[in-house]
């Protein structure tokens, strides 16, 4: 799927279990869970934003596209100046 979910980022830099996020975003722990793991197959903007209040983040931290079938993010290519 080209929509690629980073809540395990967040969860790190902010030292934080999957259980206390879904504790404070509402939602249980199987839930966020297949949020996290990319299996959902949509997310309502209220869980969204109570993600990004529990987190303190935008909702461009937890998620980003991704072409199909990329390994990786890649840079801009560098444009030449004639």
């Amino acid at each position: 799927m080209p929509i690629v979910v980073d809540i395990d980022v967040m969860l790190a830099r902010r030292k934080m279990s999957v259980g206390e996020l879904a504790d404070r975003v509402g939602i249980t722990p199987a839930n966020l869970a297949v949020l996290k793991n990319g299996r959902a197959k949509a997310v309502r903007f209220a869980t969204l934003a109570a993600l990004c209040e529990a987190l303190a983040c935008q909702p461009g931290d937890l998620l980003r596209w991704e072409p199909e079938g990329a390994a990786a993010p890649s840079a801009p290519a560098a444009v030449a100046e004639s």
